[in-house]
């Protein structure tokens, strides 16, 4: 299994729950997501990015899949516009 994980930092905070609304929409996308788990910034509690991805897919053809998706690609270009930073680390479970 690959583990997949995104985080942003937005130009603008407020949009993390736009953000988590256009990810929330790619769960199902391809098949062999096996985990999918979307989280926004908690006030109080410690953070250095807005929204963060967690995500299992089954095997690297699966994430391979879901990367060029056409929906995922629009999804993307919208994030981009509100993001200021993003990192991502991928690594085998």
């Amino acid at each position: 299994m690959l583990r997949h994980i995104v985080m942003w930092t937005l130009k603008r905070p407020e949009d993390a729950p736009k953000v988590k609304a256009l990810l929330d929409s790619c769960k199902t996308l391809v098949p062999g997501i096996h985990e999918f788990d979307i989280g926004i910034k908690t006030e109080g509690l410690d953070a250095n990015c807005d929204v963060v991805l967690v995500s299992t897919f089954v095997d690297a053809e699966a994430l391979d899949a879901y990367q060029p998706h056409p929906h995922h690609q629009e999804v993307v270009k919208q994030i981009r516009e509100m993001a200021s930073t993003r990192h991502v680390l991928d690594y085998t479970v």
